[in-house]
């Protein structure tokens, strides 16, 4: 029986992996992708300070350390089942069953899903298959598209994509439906959208991420907002058009947007066809917890998170001995703190009291720091989960 199986290799997954390794425990990493680093393969960035994020250069450094430790790491493994036995776990996968004391669950998040009409044509993915393609295989994805959506992600994404050549057209809104009807509420986007100002040389960005906490001035700032949109590298954001179908008939071909009002609804007779070949979706993430649920671990939707998340408390514990959390399973946050949630894991797994309190600190202070976050009040959003952790264990 092993000491712990970790299921993932991104940077939560790794990070754990080294800090359980420097504690002597035996550890397997599985991850069900051909080669370890998870979403850090893809991120290529520049930050305020004029510093390059280079996501597969950070998982070069981790895989060093990990393999410095002799860590064992498996890829093209994938887990379907988790079985509590006594002392620990059986882990169920395709290559096999494995025995362990702890599981370690760092599955990241996975993208939702934004329907539009002509959704299914080939040549329409999501904006996270685009950054797999573009920067981990470098596949052409196309050569000039739309992102339909604008938050943090696609911001972040389309950057990528021009630095890799790939000609955009634009980020627009989805047309409002059901699925998307906070994703294609102007003044909504606008809220997400003075959160990125400072990434862009755009002096109206700037303005709204200094002064537009107010709802009054979001909603000047939504009224008022270019018609030819805001350009971000180069590229106009529409926060004031849709994107109302996608056509084509064997893949894409075009796609029709139309102006909205400042209350999202559509103008008649503003519909306008632009050519493109490729169509990028940018729904969100939402944490990736399906493990977490078959083993009967609590979990409590919260909203600051992205979503269901498994009741865990600051050192990454679930009520369940034995299971433990870290990174994007646990609230949508940056790769940096995955990282940092991962090594405050590894140190309660491996019970190393003397390092928990600095890295549980290191985690807070990552945190603050963060050039970008996903969703609003963060801090809020943790502390809903670490009540509902003692509610839990201590009624």
């Amino acid at each position: 029986m092993r000491d712990v199986v970790i299921i993932g290799a991104g940077p939560a997954g790794l990070s754990a992996a080294i800090a359980c390794r420097e504690s002597d425990l035996d550890v397997l990493v599985i991850d069900e992708f051909p080669k370890p680093g998870g979403r850090l393969l893809g991120q290529l960035h520049q930050e305020p300070s004029g510093e390059w994020w280079n996501g597969i250069e950070e998982t070069k450094a981790l895989l060093a350390k990990a393999e410095k430790l002799n860590t064992t790491i498996q890829c093209e493994v994938s887990c379907h089942h988790l079985e509590k036995i006594e002392g620990g776990y059986i882990v169920h996968t395709n290559h096999g069953l494995f025995e362990t004391k702890n599981v370690l669950l760092a599955t990241g998040a996975a993208e939702t899903a934004a329907p539009i009409p002509g959704w299914t044509l080939p040549g329409v993915m999501s904006i996270g298959a685009a950054q797999v393609m573009t920067n981990v295989h470098r596949v052409r994805v196309g050569n000039k598209g739309i992102i339909v959506g604008v938050n943090v992600l696609s911001a972040a994404i389309a950057r990528e994509l021009q630095l890799a050549g790939v000609g955009l057209h634009s980020m627009a809104l989805p047309v409002s439906n059901p699925v998307t009807k906070n994703h294609a509420h102007p003044g909504k986007v606008m809220e997400g959208l003075v959160r990125i100002a400072h990434l862009a040389p755009s002096a109206f960005l700037r303005f709204g991420s200094k002064f537009a906490k107010a709802a009054w001035v979001r909603d000047l700032a939504v009224k008022f907002y270019p018609k030819g949109g805001v350009k971000m590298w180069g590229m106009p954001i529409h926060i004031r058009k849709a994107i109302v179908q996608i056509n084509g008939t064997e893949k894409v071909e075009s796609v029709t947007m139309c102006d909205l009002t400042p209350e999202g609804e559509v103008i008649p007779g503003t519909e306008k066809k632009i050519e493109v070949d490729f169509v990028c979706i940018a729904g969100g993430l939402y944490p990736l917890t399906e493990l977490a649920a078959v083993i009967g671990c609590p979990f409590q939707y919260v909203e600051e998170l992205g979503g269901h998340v498994p009741i865990h408390n600051e050192q990454m514990e679930t009520p369940l001995e034995g299971l433990y959390v870290a990174g994007n399973i646990t609230g949508i946050e940056s790769a940096k703190v995955a990282r940092a949630q991962g090594k405050l894991a590894g140190y309660s797994i491996a019970k190393q009291n003397e390092n928990i309190q600095q890295a549980m600190q290191e985690v807070k202070a990552i945190r603050e720091a963060a050039t970008i976050q996903f969703h609003p009040e963060i801090e809020a959003g943790r502390q809903k989960v670490e009540r509902a952790f003692h509610e839990y264990v201590v009624p």
